[in-house]
Formats: C-alpha cells, structure tokens, sequence
C-alpha cells in the first residue's frame, strides 16, 4: 500500500501505511531517545488512558527507527482552532478537561518530573547563582506523582470523526507535579506569542483543577530554565526573563 506522508519536521516524518501509523526518526535521533519514547508511550496506553494503541517499534534498512502505533484519522485541537475561530473558547474549554483528566491517572514506572528538571537545569545556560536558586525552588515543591504529558498543546491533541480525543507525542512524559505540566503549557502558549490564550488557559485550568494561579506559577521559573536547554535562538530573550521571575502576575 502506498504511503501516505501526514507531517514532515527537519529530523522526522510521520506516514500512513497499510492503516497504521509510522512515526520515522532520522540518524540524528539517539536509539535510546527513541526507545524511551516507546516505552512512555506504552506504559501510559497500560495505565487506561484514550491514546493510539502502539504496535512496534522496526529499524529500515537505513538504519531509521520507525514507531509504529494506531492511526487516529481526525484534526488536532490547534486546526479546529485555526479552522472555527469562533469555537475557540469552546475548543479551550475541551483542551483544558482533558489535561485535567489525564492529570487523574497514575503511572509510577515512568520518570520522575523533578529529577528530569534537575537534569536540564544542570545543563542549562545560566549562571551558577541563577542554577542554585532554581535548584532550591525545586526542592521545595511538592512532590506527586501524576500523570505529566510534558509537552501538552492543542497540536497533540486529536478529535476523530466520533469526537473522542486522542493524546499523542509522548516522548517527555513523566510521573510529578500537575502544575509543572500546566505551567509548561501556558509557557509554549507564550513562546508561539498567543498572550490571550495563554491568559485564558491559565485561568479555565486553574477554575477546572481548583489550583492557585500563584502555585501553577512557581513552577514557571524551573520550566523555562528548562525549555531554555532546547537552545533555540528565537526562544532565548523571553525564557530568560521567566527563569529569573518571582511570581505569575
């Protein structure tokens, strides 16, 4: 059967064949990245979560490992945004349920959300004081164990033709805090300088989970330092500004 290319980045395509879905990964991917990936991905399909079902994980004979997993046909949250401007509070609202929902499961054996931000605030570019304080603000946050996407946008999240959602893109999943991960979100809401959705998300999470705006914000300072080890040029000027602020205003 022929294939069917779905989306194409600079290191990876993603296609269609035979009905199922190949997620194909350059040489510049490490193998070990990739199997993590996998195994995020089928310990959260484990834990009962609406997810593609995944099938296997097969090397070409190029030498590029493909994640092959269900095909969900339907539009991402992000296209039926872009596609029906005037349900975007609606579309919000559905965005910000389901994080809230998948914040309820439990998945123990996947990593820790602090100890992933330990390590990239170790790699981060910033100053050894700035390190130091972000690393003591870490410490001190509570420590959970729910279910963390890590990269939750309304890109990865697809609606198929019945009208159930799908999350995908598991590669940082991790077991912590909710409020890292919402404050993760309304960060990539900033950095794509979408103010007023970002502004709005904050407030529908916090009304949905009934958590403080102050609390989902102390983690904003960690998750920018953080986002900021990407090294994205583009990105830099405002992650510094977050890694160094006290508080969401």
């Amino acid at each position: 059967m022929e294939r069917k290319i779905i989306a194409k980045r600079p290191n990876k395509v993603m296609y269609v064949e035979d009905g199922k879905l190949y997620k194909q990964f350059d040489k510049s991917f490490k193998k070990s990245d990739i199997l993590n990936e996998a195994v995020n991905h089928a310990r959260v399909e484990e834990a009962g979560l609406k997810i593609p079902k995944i099938y296997d994980v097969n090397i070409s004979g190029e030498g590029q490992y493909s994640i092959v997993m269900e095909y969900i046909e339907g539009k991402s949250l992000a296209q039926l945004m872009k596609e029906n401007p005037e349900k975007k509070a609606e579309y919000l609202r559905q965005f910000v349920d389901i994080q809230v929902a998948m914040h309820k499961y439990k998945v123990p054996l996947l990593n820790r959300t602090k100890e992933k931000f330990s390590r990239k605030l170790l790699e981060a570019d910033l100053d050894s004081d700035t390190k130091y304080e972000l690393q003591m603000k870490l410490e001190g946050m509570p420590t959970h164990f729910k279910l963390c996407h890590g990269d939750y946008n309304p890109s990865n999240v697809i609606i198929d033709a019945s009208g159930t959602p799908y999350i995908i893109d598991w590669s940082h999943a991790t077991s912590g805090n909710a409020s890292a991960d919402a404050s993760r979100t309304y960060l990539l809401f900033k950095l794509h300088g979408e103010d007023d959705l970002a502004r709005e998300y904050m407030d529908l999470y916090c009304q949905q989970s009934k958590t403080t705006k102050h609390y989902v914000s102390k983690w904003l300072p960690i998750v920018a330092a953080s986002q900021s080890v990407k090294g994205k040029p583009e990105e830099r000027e405002l992650l510094m500004r977050w890694a160094t602020i006290a508080d969401y205003e």
